[in-house]
């Protein structure tokens, strides 16, 4: 397929470079072209070849910018969105979340990871970074949806193990236009000593980077300290489990030895604010991470803690609740919020491909739509996207040269009214029954 995606306003997300008026051409999954509307006209005065497009999409000066990358996600917990609420951490956990949660099969979690990307799609975003439960059948439904996914194992003393992980680490890392996979594990609080000293032997078989919920409540924090006279960061550096890099999810109570952890190891720490603040969690002190070069992507956590997946929300949460938190209006800028919901999301899950638009690269790619009211008037497009964007802004979602949804409508190769059907018949079999 080609296609000319023209008339567009153009945010590249390269650094230093402003937004301009041009086109993107797409052929098949890579963009093949990203050009100023001068240096175009130029090249027709020269008898520029006519291409024959498959496809050509006036965006009426709307945006075209990479699409958001969400860095931390547990798609089929759709199913207990608006179930487990307004409940603290380890009742919503132990009560509301696991008993369920053992009654899911392989295929429950295809069908309620399908719900999960129809969403994703809604919200500009093209990539996910998925923790759960049957890693074999969520990679299923995002190559039938046509989901970019970076899976990565959720291991812990009571699922997989670690012959299972590095079996999945082998098959979804062979070459795969939409999937691939991370070492992993639940958290420090759910995995032995032994265990985690398995996964550390693993990351340095492979040389390969390691990811796991850290810090995200003052209560693991403290247990970790009773257990090992250290925080989880300090802890796991000190196995080696971070010797080849990794991040960790939500990073909320960090001192500043786990900082320098992060900083020396050149880890990830991946925010997930709205899932935060609704479990009562903390605020991430992302102006510091900032502050110490530690890179910051952003994520939306899973349906049922969340419950919205929904980066513009997290967006304006990132800023909002760092300025509340450092007491300064100042403290983190907009730009650097967009730049944590794209470029450093794409680095953070290794898509390297993926992170801005440019020749060579995946056509991963969405339009926002800078007609609507919230975008009025366009005094700075990156700002208004954080601070007023909405998911109503999104008028196309293309991931790997596929235009997934436009306008409204979705085009996934099966009816949405069938999805939810699917996924209220497995509510309705694992809750109320």
């Amino acid at each position: 397929m080609r296609i000319r995606l023209y008339n567009a306003r153009i945010l590249t997300m390269e650094k230093n470079r402003p937004i301009f008026h041009g086109e993107v051409w797409v052929t098949n999954d890579k963009i093949a072209c990203v050009a100023e509307q001068s240096e175009l006209n130029e090249a027709r005065k020269q008898s520029f070849p006519r291409i024959p497009w498959d496809a050509e999409i006036d965006c009426k000066d709307n945006l075209l910018m990479p699409g958001f990358k969400d860095a931390h996600t547990h798609s089929a917990m759709t199913f207990l969105r608006s179930y487990a609420d307004d409940v603290p951490l380890q009742t919503w956990l132990n009560e509301k979340v696991f008993p369920m949660e053992a009654k899911l099969s392989g295929e429950d979690i295809y069908h309620l990871t399908k719900l999960a990307i129809l969403e994703y799609l809604t919200s500009g975003i093209t990539s996910v970074f998925e923790m759960y439960l049957t890693p074999d059948t969520i990679a299923e439904a995002c190559m039938d949806m046509g989901m970019r996914c970076v899976l990565v194992s959720g291991l812990n003393n009571f699922s997989s193990s670690i012959e299972k992980m590095e079996e999945e680490y082998l098959k979804w890392n062979q070459k795969n236009s939409l999937i691939s996979y991370q070492l992993g594990f639940h958290a420090e609080y759910t995995c032995s000593k032994e265990l985690l000293y398995k996964v550390s032997q693993l990351a340095h078989k492979y040389k390969a980077p390691v990811y796991a919920h850290l810090a995200e409540t003052k209560h693991e924090v403290e247990e970790c300290k009773a257990r090992y006279g250290m925080t989880p960061a300090v802890f796991l550096e000190s196995m080696g489990i971070f010797d080849f890099g990794g991040g960790g999810y939500h990073c909320v109570h960090m001192t500043d030895d786990d900082m320098e952890v992060f900083r020396r190891r050149r880890l990830y720490a991946i925010t997930n604010p709205a899932s935060n603040m609704k479990l009562a969690s903390g605020i991430a002190p992302v102006a510091k991470f900032e502050e110490k070069k530690i890179p910051v992507a952003i994520g939306t956590d899973g349906p049922a803690s969340n419950n919205c997946l929904d980066m513009f929300r997290e967006m304006f949460l990132v800023t909002g609740l760092s300025k509340l938190r450092e007491e300064n209006a100042a403290s983190l800028d907009a730009m650097n919020v967009l730049r944590m919901a794209t470029v450093t999301g794409a680095k953070a899950m290794r898509l390297n491909k993926s992170d801005i638009l440019a020749k060579g690269k995946n056509a991963d790619i969405i339009m926002i739509d800078l007609h609507q009211p919230n975008m009025q008037p366009i005094h700075n497009i990156p700002k208004n996207i954080v601070y007023s964007g909405s998911k109503s802004n999104v008028c196309m979602t293309m991931i790997n040269g596929k235009i997934l949804y436009r306008n409204g409508e979705f085009n996934i190769g099966e009816s949405v009214e069938d999805i939810y059907a699917k996924c209220d018949e497995i509510v309705k079999r694992i809750i109320y029954v």
